[in-house]
């Protein structure tokens, strides 16, 4: 059952300066001391510890949460640092793809650039590509054939592997 408001205010007078000097040399950090010093009496407010010693309790207490929060910021700036890392991979890997790419579309033959352009750019329809192109629709599914199958092999000789 929590402890009336009388009670905590008293806690928080009585305890409250010990506390703030305990957790800033442990912590250094002014934010993070009135944070911790608010959870810890807040914990004493809910739990109503009946400790014989409140004082060792209280100290107790901010130890832990000092040490949960040490834990919790020691993972968290890890998984952020990875996730800015991956971010920032995935839009080079984008940017290198896309040069990648356009040096292997140079090389193929321009009839065969221009299906990859319109079929796989400019998402058109084989019978679209085949009206814009001038060709028969069979000529257009041939040339994208023959144009991808040189791709693979200009990327390959290129040392692209995926």
């Amino acid at each position: 059952m929590p402890l009336d408001d009388d009670a905590v205010a008293e806690i928080y007078r009585e305890h409250g300066p010990m506390l703030r000097r305990v957790v800033w040399r442990a912590t250094s950090d002014a934010n993070r001391v009135e944070d911790i010093v608010q959870e810890v009496i807040l914990r004493v407010w809910k739990q109503a510890p009946e400790a014989e010693n409140l004082r060792a309790y209280l100290i107790t207490t901010a130890r832990h949460l000092i040490v949960d929060q040490y834990r919790a910021a020691g993972r968290r700036p890890q998984q952020a640092q990875l996730v800015e890392v991956a971010e920032q991979d995935s839009a080079l890997d984008r940017a290198l793809d896309q040069v990648l790419v356009e040096e292997a579309l140079g090389r193929l033959q321009a009839n065969h650039r221009e299906i990859v352009r319109c079929l796989y750019y400019e998402r058109l329809t084989v019978a679209e590509t085949s009206v814009r192109v001038g060709v028969p629709e069979g000529t257009v599914k041939s040339r994208a054939y023959y144009a991808v199958r040189n791709l693979r092999v200009i990327l390959d000789e290129m040392g692209v592997t995926r």
